[in-house]
């Protein structure tokens, strides 16, 4: 399996700030945006990822992230060059996929909880032995602004609608997709949808139709941000801020991960501490590299 995330679109809900900066290399406390989805397809095993990209912000993500060689990683990109919708990204990613299947993020979705990456690679594990869709709901206030999920007495899912006038359920389908290799000629057959876009609900429905959509739901142990707003993008960035200075371990460290999966070694991870020496960030590094935190 391989990663896609996808990190384009023009963040006009984000306006003023998204004028001249790309939303995800904004921070979320203390890391921009884009290390948290990252950080999790990381946390999954997967070291080929491919990031989409607008044009204007190829060469910043290339500082950013370079080769991926300094996280023991494959990281390549590619170019979208007008906001066409997320199933664009899986056309884009053709070549990339090659025969493989793909673990998909939305780079601006943030997600926390102690069983998450299990629950992940069973995920992951799912879509490679049977094939299929697997997605993840979750219980939201606002359906209006989400691809929503409706299910029957049973539990069953009955139908898929994006950003639904009259919401059947409460539950928003995630920015976390995992997919067999036939989502891509599945994203090429299908129609814009009636705001002109390629939509991922038009991909998730026509797997359901198939019978082979999959979509479990993340309860009251997880949290699920969608910072495409100022006021989800603040409360994304207090819960981090929380979480990390009760427990002094940090959220979405890609280094550590790194360092932790055996990709790079003590050495690396030293001299990536050195590059951040003046922050917080860069002393957590070193002492993770000297065994003070586990």
């Amino acid at each position: 399996m391989k990663a896609l995330i996808l990190a384009g679109g023009s963040g006009t809900r984000l306006y003023p700030v998204t004028v001249v900066i790309n939303k995800h290399f904004l921070p979320i406390y203390n890391k921009p945006m884009i290390y948290y989805p990252l950080s999790l397809v990381m946390l999954l095993g997967i070291r080929e990822v491919l990031f989409v990209v607008n044009p204007e912000d190829l060469e910043g993500f290339r500082k950013l992230f370079g080769s991926g060689e300094n996280l023991g990683m494959s990281i390549s990109y590619t170019v979208q060059h007008s906001p066409r919708g997320l199933a664009d990204g899986l056309r884009l990613a053709e070549e990339f996929a090659g025969s493989d299947s793909l673990c998909m993020m939305l780079g601006d979705n943030i997600f926390f909880g102690h069983e998450l990456v299990n629950i992940m690679k069973e995920a992951r594990r799912d879509i490679e032995q049977n094939g299929g869709a697997y997605v993840f709901g979750y219980y939201v206030n606002d359906p209006k602004r989400f691809g929503i999920v409706e299910f029957d007495e049973e539990g069953r899912v009955v139908s898929l609608e994006e950003k639904p006038e009259e919401p059947k359920s409460n539950y928003a389908v995630t920015g976390m997709y995992f997919y067999d290799n036939h989502a891509i000629e599945i994203a090429k057959s299908i129609e814009p949808s009636w705001r002109g876009e390629l939509e991922i609900t038009s991909v998730n429905e026509e797997y359901l139709r198939q019978g082979s959509l999959k979509v479990k739901l993340l309860g009251r142990g997880f949290a699920w941000f969608d910072t495409g707003t100022h006021r989800s993008f603040l409360e994304a960035s207090s819960f981090i801020e929380t979480i990390e200075n009760k427990t002094g371990l940090m959220i979405g460290c890609i280094e550590e991960i790194a360092y932790r999966n055996g990709w790079i070694d003590r050495a690396s991870l030293l001299k990536a501490a050195e590059r951040l020496d003046k922050t917080d960030y860069g002393t957590y590094l070193k002492k993770v590299a000297e065994g003070e935190i586990f």
